[in-house]
């Protein structure tokens, strides 16, 4: 899981360039979406989110793997789901979806793509699942969905997953969808672990960086199905 510590700022929803005098206007926003899958459904954060956001990121594991202030209040996750989120979609940089379950609605987690490049059609995705939810393969599930979409859909050319070196679980989320590891970045994360007084300290560890292109996901679907979770059936 990684999110959080993105610092905003100011760039063009669109881009412009000349083809043989000819001006090309590229869309570089990703559209308000809905993408469905047998047990779940990404949407756009909701008002209604902010309490159920909030305690997922209260989460222990959250909270050693992010960069998520601690603790994180209601009003916190208000102010992402009403600025932080519709900045960064309207922007251009990125796109943060709620997971939730498809027979009760109830908040899963999160999937976020952010450091979107627009010319290069790649973007970097995290994503983080609630205490509860956990071992469910609702985050394989979840990220297999997007990533298809973008794919498919938006004509994305490369997905990027950054886990920490020791978060096994999110590295393991990465490999179920086909992810393949390019590399370290070495003391490029700061994580955090509990000291003997019950407070947070910060340590340095490593970045291992996972790529996905559209031919990784080859059989990837047909896998993830043979283990009972499904990919993504449509979107609007």
């Amino acid at each position: 899981m990684r999110t959080g510590g993105r610092m905003l700022h100011a760039v063009r929803s669109r881009s412009i360039r000349t083809v043989h005098g000819m001006e090309l206007r590229m869309t570089t926003t990703f559209p308000d979406i809905s993408i469905n899958t047998d047990r779940l459904v990404l949407r756009a954060l909701e008002e209604t989110d902010a309490p159920a956001l909030a305690e997922m990121m209260n989460d222990e594991m959250v909270a050693a793997w992010t960069a998520v202030p601690q603790p994180f209040t209601e009003a916190a996750a208000h102010r992402w789901i009403t600025e932080y989120a519709p900045t960064e979609r309207t922007a251009g940089r990125g796109l943060d979806l709620a997971v939730t379950e498809f027979l009760t609605q109830r908040l899963v987690g999160v999937v976020q793509l952010g450091n979107t490049n627009w010319r290069v059609r790649s973007t970097e995705m995290s994503y983080i699942i609630a205490p509860w939810a956990r071992g469910e393969g609702y985050a394989s599930e979840a990220a297999l969905a997007t990533a298809q979409w973008l794919f498919g859909d938006q004509k994305f050319e490369r997905l990027e997953l950054r886990t920490a070196a020791d978060n096994t679980a999110s590295q393991q989320v990465a490999q179920k969808i086909g992810c393949i590891s390019e590399g370290v970045l070495r003391n490029a994360c700061i994580a955090r672990t509990r000291t003997e007084d019950g407070s947070w300290t910060e340590l340095r560890t490593d970045f291992i960086v996972w790529g996905l292109l559209p031919e990784d996901l080859d059989g990837v679907a047909d896998q993830m199905a043979e283990a009972g979770y499904s990919s993504y059936t449509d979107w609007s």
